[in-house]
């Protein structure tokens, strides 16, 4: 199709050519009518850029006039800092980047005249430019490039002084590279930079001795005597690396700055890459996509040089994926694969039911000591943060723990079959997820049915000792109107609390990630002091112990902090802000039923055992979902891939509804069946 030519573009060259304004203000103009009407809309883009190209080729005049706009813009400005900074993380760190965007946002910088960075950002000003400059085809921008004939370009100063000024770009990058590849951070992570010659040491010397040869070969006019094809085997070897680092942050755990290094480290290897491509003498970079990938990546990053979130969610992915890792790991352990897991499962879970109905009982008198508002937001957070490390100290579970854990697991399952392409792992998925099911329905089982009955013989016992219940009639009122999910806010107060299940599960991989990067095991067990009073063995058991438990102890702790002083903050700050919790709240309900001596109506009673059956499932609704949320974005994967799950789960439960609750049988050994027994199942 035949592209008539643009009346808006017609006007603005035939202004340029007759000098009526200047280059700067025809380029502003030329980028204004390009931009499509909608950033999405690439069609138009296209239809925009082929127009030009149109233009460009019957009109000799405007493709000189716009020759010389270019050459002006490149020969009155500083080019470098575009090349070595635009799109590429500063030596600041994470924070002090954090800080110097938001700084810059509120009260952003002069604009530079003799910067083509800042001229550059000025042009592509709007902060979507970035997204119709990506939806153009490396055709598009190839026949654009032709159109413009450079060959018929006279003047050849403007094209060596850029080309010096991307030779002098690509020295000041490999020094940066060999600098980050050297840092204490990525030299703990992989200490075989150190044991072997360091490619990072080698690439400095291999880009000086490469841009001397290329400034001789540009001021002789002469071929140049040294290419680029050392550099580049360099930079393999620094990028391969690079991807050895990132897999050992798995056993040598990972932090935001190591994370913020490597992506450092990252973009400037892709920069030094594109560069060396532009510079390669004898080819015409418009037949290069890179010159095309380098304009649209310095118009994202001008776009987005004040984006805070763009900072946050590029250092933090790798440290979101540790952390949902430890966690996946941990919920290994909260998945029965058998009936014996599962009765194991269901025993662990009756044992954190008895202690948290006497927990519920310590709140209920601290509730009664009447103390300051602070110090008794504290004492309850500090009841349930004991509590939970009793559970964790002697191996029972709280079912509520398990939806952040097993949401970690199944997401690398999910990821694994994204992998291998198969349809195959989706069943082994959907497997997995029964189990998870069955195993948290036997654990919240274990946890009321034990928390219930330990509550009321802890009220009828103490009525017969002290003469008077736990709670008097009003408190127990109150009680159980917390638990009506229709008459209070025991829902919302539900979805709090498993945020809080999400936060203290991520805590959990945050500190165990800790653990290993800080090496706290190996500093523990080689303590001098530590090893004077414990001996040696036991402190390195004490470091072994902290090695396997530091995340789950740390996140039981915070855990219990923030149960206990949301309602202290909600009194504070005036708002209906408190906690739910589905094992706590079973227990509050055999307290106040006690103290009313079971006194109510039956379908009252009805009313309140459905809100507990509600808390327990808001807690585990809203903690799973944002725990898989997290997972799956940690991994670059969406939520739509959970999707063809929905109805191979379905068609299981209709099938085998039993197995949503309890494990099929073990099929007998087959020695058994050799012998004439009958096979299992049949």
């Amino acid at each position: 199709m035949t592209n008539l030519p643009n009346p808006t573009l017609d006007a603005i060259f035939q202004s340029l050519s007759a000098g009526e304004c200047s280059g700067a203000a025809a380029l502003a103009d030329l980028v204004r009518s390009l931009r499509p009407s909608s950033a999405t809309d690439h069609e138009q883009a296209v239809m925009n850029l082929r127009a030009l190209a149109w233009l460009l080729e019957h009109h000799p005049a405007y493709r000189q006039a716009l020759r010389t706009a270019l050459l002006e813009l490149l020969t009155q400005t500083r080019q470098i800092p575009l090349y070595t900074e635009s799109g590429i993380l500063a030596n600041t760190g994470f924070f002090s980047t954090l800080s110097k965007r938001v700084g810059e946002r509120l009260l952003p910088m002069p604009i530079r005249e003799d910067s083509l960075q800042d001229r550059f950002g000025r042009l592509f000003r709007w902060k979507q430019d970035h997204i119709w400059l990506a939806g153009i085809p490396d055709e598009t921008w190839q026949q654009l490039w032709q159109a413009m004939a450079w060959q018929e370009e006279a003047d050849r100063a403007g094209w060596v002084q850029t080309r010096l000024q991307m030779v002098e770009a690509v020295q000041i990058l490999s020094a940066r590279v060999t600098a980050i590849g050297l840092e204490p951070e990525l030299v703990r992570v992989y200490p075989e930079i150190e044991r072997f010659e360091s490619p990072f040491l080698h690439l400095n010397a291999a880009v000086l001795s490469y841009a001397d040869s290329y400034r001789r070969a540009l001021a002789d006019d002469t071929p140049q005597a040294e290419d680029d094809k050392h550099v580049l085997v360099l930079l393999d070897q620094c990028e391969e690396i690079l991807g050895k680092i990132r897999k050992n942050a798995s056993r040598n755990g990972i932090s935001v700055n190591l994370t913020y290094q490597a992506l450092r480290l990252l973009q400037s290897l892709h920069r030094l890459r594109a560069l060396l491509a532009l510079l390669e003498p004898g080819h015409d970079p418009g037949h290069n996509p890179a010159l095309f990938h380098l304009i649209q990546d310095f118009a994202r990053a001008e776009n987005r040089k004040y984006s805070v979130s763009d900072v946050f969610k590029s250092n933090t992915e790798l440290l979101a994926l540790q952390v949902t890792e430890h966690a996946g790991r941990h919920g290994e352990h909260y998945i029965a694969e058998s009936r014996r897991e599962w009765a194991g499962m269901a025993r662990a879970a009756m044992g954190a039911g008895l202690i948290v109905g006497v927990m519920a009982l310590i709140k209920l008198l601290l509730a009664q000591a009447h103390l300051p508002l602070l110090w008794e937001g504290l004492s309850y957070g500090l009841n349930y943060a004991i509590g939970f490390i009793i559970v964790q100290l002697l191996h029972f579970t709280i079912a509520t723990k398990q939806p952040a854990m097993t949401a970690a697991r199944i997401a690398a399952a999910l990821h694994q079959q994204e992998k291998s392409g198969s349809k195959v792992p989706l069943d082994e998925l959907a497997e997995l997820v029964v189990k998870v099911m069955r195993t948290q329905f036997v654990a919240i089982l274990g946890n009321v049915l034990l928390a219930i009955p330990t509550a009321a013989l802890i009220a009828l016992g103490w009525q017969a000792v002290f003469g008077q219940p736990v709670v008097g009639t009003a408190k127990a009122q109150h009680l159980l109107h917390d638990l009506d999910p229709l008459g209070s806010l025991a829902l919302l107060h539900a979805a709090i609390a498993g945020v809080y299940l999400f936060l203290s599960g991520l805590i959990a991989g945050y500190y165990d990630n800790k653990a290993i990067y800080r090496r706290i095991p190996e500093r523990l067990a080689a303590h001098p002091l530590l090893n004077k009073l414990l001996g040696k063995h036991r402190a390195w058991k004490l470091g072994h112990y902290v090695e396997h438990n530091l995340g789950a102890l740390a996140g039981n702790f915070y855990f219990g902090l923030f149960l206990g002083l949301t309602g202290t903050i909600g009194i504070i700050l005036g708002l209906p802000l408190d906690i739910r919790h589905i094992t706590f709240s079973a227990a509050n309900l055999a307290f106040g039923l006690v103290a009313l001596d079971f006194q109510l109506p039956l379908g009252m009673i009805a009313l309140y055992c459905g809100g507990v059956a509600l808390i327990g499932f808001t807690n585990l609704a809203v903690s799973f979902s944002m725990a898989l949320w997290v997972a799956l974005r940690s991994r670059k994967l969406s939520g739509r891939q959970v999707l063809p799950l929905l109805p191979l789960l379905l068609k299981r439960f209709i099938r085998q509804p039993l197995q949503f609750f309890i494990p099929p049988a073990a099929p007998r050994p087959a020695t058994d069946e050799a012998a004439g027994d009958k096979p299992a199942g049949s």
